[in-house]
């Protein structure tokens, strides 16, 4: 169980010098924001395609969430397990049907690939049943993504995100860190983190892990492996300069790694955008020996 404890309350404002063990998503053009950065970071990229394709992937993401947003008044049934752990455990949650109109929604806002690719997998996901989608939605929330084509995971997961994200921005709690360990995954939904964040202005210095589904953040004190949480054997990776908004973190204790993003070098730096950019620091890890112990939404295996 993670040693972040949530409770019913209202979320504190906190003050200077107060370090909040839980940050919500802010849905203000919360997908908007990544599609830019997506596309700034695809200009001279050589994968500038698919970052161009994240990128229109975001802007449906923020459409729906400005023509349709989850009603308020959905929210409310799906918090059975507040106060008993996570209350959107994946593990748990009995989702409502808004996840699958968000899916139908984001297909038919994409645009045709030259290659045909995109289509095959937008008819393939348009021919599947209601039942057949909630499967492959649980194969996916329980890491069981081999038993989905990775490019129906890619959009499946993009409704889920935004399902999940509208919930998370919604709930009325507070979070208080305990004394302990465990807090390798999300407290809101208990979902793998894609990345942590270095923050600036007056949080300064501190690190947040971000959820690669709900994106929820949560506090994580540095220089401790977000893996195993050891400290003796970690190492930081570039592939430019020192100062880098990208670093990778290794653990030699557990031989995993997770990215790093400071803002502080690049406010305009985006976990999912960012990670999706970097992926040439992936390869470097894994050829060290190291293995990611991350998610990105726009990369499943298969």
């Amino acid at each position: 169980m993670s040693s972040i404890t949530l409770s019913a309350v209202e979320q504190p404002s906190g003050g200077v010098g107060d370090i909040a063990a839980l940050l919500l998503p802010d849905l203000r053009q919360h997908y908007g924001r990544r599609a830019v950065r997506l596309r700034r970071l695809a200009e001279a990229h050589e994968h500038g395609a698919y970052l161009g394709f994240a990128a229109q992937v975001a802007e449906a993401q923020q459409a729906l969430l400005d023509s349709l947003p989850l009603r308020a008044e959905s929210v409310q049934p799906l918090l059975a397990n507040f106060g008993h752990g996570a209350p959107l455990d994946v593990y748990r949650l009995k989702r409502s049907g808004y996840w699958q109109m968000a899916l139908e929604y984001l297909l038919g806002q994409l645009d045709a690939q030259p290659d045909g690719a995109l289509d095959e997998v937008i008819q393939g996901l348009l021919a599947m049943g209601p039942e057949q989608r909630e499967v492959c939605a649980e194969h996916l929330l329980q890491g069981r993504y081999g038993q989905v084509e990775s490019g129906q995971a890619v959009l499946l997961w993009a409704a889920l995100m935004v399902y999940f994200t509208q919930i998370a921005a919604a709930l009325p709690l507070s979070a208080q860190a305990a004394v302990g360990e465990q807090r390798q995954l999300c407290p809101v939904c208990s979902s793998a983190p894609v990345a942590s964040v270095i923050l600036s202005g007056k949080q300064a210095g501190l690190r947040y892990l971000h959820c690669g589904l709900c994106e929820s953040r949560w506090h994580m004190v540095r220089v401790k492996c977000s893996n195993c949480e050891a400290t003796g054997k970690l190492d930081y990776w570039s592939l430019d300069q020192h100062d880098s908004a990208v670093k990778a973190e290794s653990c030699g204790d557990c031989d995993s790694y997770l990215k790093v993003m400071y803002s502080e070098h690049d406010p305009a730096v985006d976990p999912v955008a960012d990670d999706l950019a970097s992926l040439a620091l992936d390869a470097e890890l894994e050829q060290q020996g190291f293995a990611r112990s991350s998610l990105n939404p726009f990369v499943f295996p298969g």
